[in-house]
Parts: structure tokens; C-alpha cells; sequence
């Protein structure tokens, strides 16, 4: 039998009446309240990280690849995607998709007003079921026009400031010398909630931008690369950059909005900052828990002493007992976290204003793994506070202990 715990299991009913059985509940609640903390703050993390992430890509690859240019003008030189650069890229190993596109500065003009936009011309190997969910009425323009496609998708911004709905016609005008014009007509809708493509960026058919830019079916804007593993970014920018033309710049996703990805790295400080207060907080209530059980079973401890108990065995009862509470702890806080979060993840209760933090609720991305870790960390941290007050027993006189009242 093991002596300790029989030991620490009879003290925690006995416990049930005493005072130190609210203070064992304030600890059970400081840990579980912390967990669950925790558990949210990663999964709304994730959730945002992912959210935006998604976003950005759903509208640039992780890289791109462009003309080499010390311009700063969103059209880019036009790059001959030959036979050769598309199998080039196909075969590098961290590729997983290229597409195509053009960029152009335009104006679209209704009878009222006039927006400054930017068109980009993309193709049939765009990721239409990606940008699906950005859709918010109408569809994605269909490209399979034998000469080019006359449809556009607009932001719900453009569209609501223009008042241009699905299914309206839309003169634009393409900025160059001499200025050319098109009709064209509105399929789709769509909101993103990010300001860098809701305000400016249109979508249409790459075929469309060669036309007004008298380019020939080879030439494109530049070339946006999907890469299979986002956390060798850095190492797939290096590999492209060596391995091709000079006149070609490979650009990461990640600098090219570097504000975004900024205030995301922003926001794991913060969550860091958050863990170790948790972290703290929680320790502290488990040392302060033992510490008032300590005094409260002084005589216990010298009675043991006397019967010729060492401090190892008597430090294992306390131990125990402290990870009794942990673990109750533990169980509560995954309890009320997960809850939590499966709510917000299926019934989106928490509205966000869409403007500030790009999306319209608070977002919920569900990582076992960090869930476990998680629970590892605040079980291992917390569990060696526990040697903290437990020192003291090996400080405890037997025959001071039984006298003590």
C-alpha cells in the first residue's frame, strides 16, 4: 500500500469541513479559471492567425514572383512564363500551386461617382474555392471566355460606395496613354474585412489585363507560388531567388504586409505575457493552499515524526495532496475552456467590429497539440511549487508539533 497517499486521501476528506477546505476550492478555482484562460487566449490566437492568414493568401501566394523593378507602382513589369520557368517551378519540392496574374490601375465610373481601383487579372488556375467563402453575394467571374471575361468581382466597399450591385454593368477606364475603356458587368461580391484588398482590389480576367496592355498569352504580371510547408517560407524565398533569372524578384507574402503579420506577432507577446501572469498567480495559490494545510496538521506532522516518520514520507502526503488539487484544477479548466470555446466556435456569440479587427466574431482554430502542452506546462510549473512549503516539514520539531495548538 502506498502509506502517502492513503494518507493524502484521508486528510482531503477530513479537509471537507475545515477552513482549508475553502482555501482548497479558491485553488481549485485559481487553476481552473487560469487553464481555462489559457485554453481560449491560444485558440482565439490560432483562430485570428488563421483567419487572416487564409485571407492574405486567398489573395497572394506565400511567394511571388515579379519583374524586378525599383518602381513602387502596383502594375509590375510584365515576365514571359514560358514552358521552362512553369516546369522550373513545378519541380521544386516545397510547390504545391502557381497561378498567374496581372495587375492595372483603372478607374470605374458610374453616373455619380468615380473610384480609383486596381484590377487583378487572374486565370483559370486561381483558387476559386478558396476565395468562395469571401463571396458574400453573386459569384466569382467565370474566365473560360474564348477572348477575355467582361465580369468582375468587387469588394462590398466598392460596391456600396459606387452602388453597384450583382448584375450591373460598370464603365472602367484603364489609367495609361492613351486612356482605353471597357463595359464590363458585376458577377460577384465579396469582404474580406482586410483594408489593404477591401478598398482597391477588383478581380477579373487575366486575359483581360494582357488585352488593354497589348501583351501576348505568355506574358503575365508576375507569378504568385503556393508552397506546401509555410514554416520553410524563409528557406523556399532563398532556394527561388538562386535558381532564377536575375531580372526576377521573389517577394515573401509576409513582407510584402508586413504590418499585419507585425500585429499578429504582436499579439503572441501578449498571450506569453498572459501565460506567465497565469502561470504566477496560480503557483502562488498552490504554495499559499499547502502552507495554511501545513500549519493546519502540525501536530499530525510531529506525531508521524515521533513514530519515526522521515521528512520524505511527510513531504509525499503534502506532495500529493497538492496534486490532487492540480489535477482537479486541470479537469475544470479544460472543462470550462473548451466549452467555451466549442460555443463560439459553432454559434459565433461574440460579434467584432469588422473594420478594426478584420473579421466579423471572434475566430476559434481548436490545436490538440497545444492544448496537451498546455496542460503539461501548468502541471509540470505548478507541480514544483509544490516543493516550496513542503521544505518546511523537515524544519518541524516532533515534540514542538504535538504541543502546537
Amino acid at each position: 500500500m502506498n502509506l502517502p497517499l492513503f494518507i493524502s486521501k484521508r486528510i482531503s476528506r477530513e479537509a471537507s469541513d475545515s477552513f482549508s477546505s475553502v482555501i482548497n476550492r479558491i485553488a481549485v478555482v485559481s487553476i481552473g479559471v487560469g487553464l481555462a484562460v489559457l485554453i481560449l487566449a491560444f485558440m482565439v490566437l490560432f483562430g485570428f492567425k488563421k483567419e487572416i492568414k487564409d485571407k492574405i493568401y486567398s489573395f497572394s501566394g506565400h511567394l511571388i514572383i515579379s519583374k524586378y523593378t525599383l518602381s513602387t507602382s502596383f502594375e509590375e513589369g510584365s515576365i514571359t512564363m514560358d514552358d521552362s520557368l512553369i516546369q522550373q517551378l513545378k519541380d521544386y519540392p516545397l510547390t504545391a500551386r502557381i497561378q498567374p496574374y496581372a495587375m492595372k490601375a483603372a478607374l470605374l465610373k458610374t453616373d455619380e461617382e468615380v473610384q480609383g481601383v486596381i484590377v487583378k487579372g487572374v486565370d483559370e488556375n486561381f483558387d476559386t474555392l478558396g476565395f468562395k467563402k469571401h463571396m458574400i453575394k453573386g459569384r466569382f467571374p467565370n474566365l473560360d471566355s474564348k477572348t477575355y471575361s467582361t465580369e468582375v468581382a468587387l469588394s462590398a466597399r466598392v460596391s456600396n460606395y459606387l452602388q453597384l450591385d450583382v448584375g450591373d454593368e460598370v464603365l472602367i477606364y484603364f489609367v495609361q496613354n492613351p486612356p482605353r475603356f471597357r463595359r464590363l458587368q458585376v458577377s460577384g461580391i465579396y469582404e474580406t474585412g482586410l483594408e489593404e484588398f477591401d478598398e482597391k482590389i477588383i478581380i477579373g480576367d487575366l486575359d483581360l489585363v494582357r488585352r488593354i496592355n497589348n501583351w501576348p498569352n505568355s506574358l503575365v504580371g508576375g507569378i504568385e507560388i503556393f508552397i506546401s510547408d509555410t514554416n520553410q517560407l524563409e528557406k523556399a524565398e532563398d532556394d527561388l531567388f538562386f535558381s532564377l533569372d536575375a531580372d526576377l524578384y521573389v517577394d515573401k507574402v509576409t513582407d510584402r504586409y508586413i504590418q499585419i503579420f507585425d500585429w499578429l506577432n504582436l499579439l503572441n507577446r501578449n498571450v506569453i505575457i498572459l501565460l506567465a501572469i497565469i502561470l504566477f498567480v496560480s503557483g502562488t495559490s498552490i504554495i499559499s493552499i499547502l502552507l495554511i494545510l501545513i500549519m493546519e496538521r502540525t501536530q499530525m506532522i510531529g506525531a508521524l515524526k515521533s513514530l519515526g516518520a522521515s521528512n520524505k514520507l511527510i513531504q509525499r502526503i503534502f506532495i500529493f495532496n497538492g496534486i490532487q488539487l492540480i489535477v482537479r484544477g486541470l479537469f475544470w479548466g479544460n472543462a470550462i475552456g473548451l466549452s467555451l470555446g466549442m460555443v463560439q466556435y459553432y454559434f459565433k456569440v461574440i460579434p467584432l467590429d469588422q473594420v478594426n479587427y478584420y473579421m466579423p466574431h471572434v475566430p476559434i482554430e481548436i490545436d490538440v497539440l497545444t492544448i496537451v502542452g498546455l496542460n503539461l506546462l501548468v502541471l509540470t510549473l505548478i507541480g514544483l511549487t509544490l516543493l516550496i512549503p513542503v521544505a518546511i516539514i523537515s524544519r518541524v520539531k516532533p515534540v514542538k508539533a504535538i504541543r502546537f495548538d
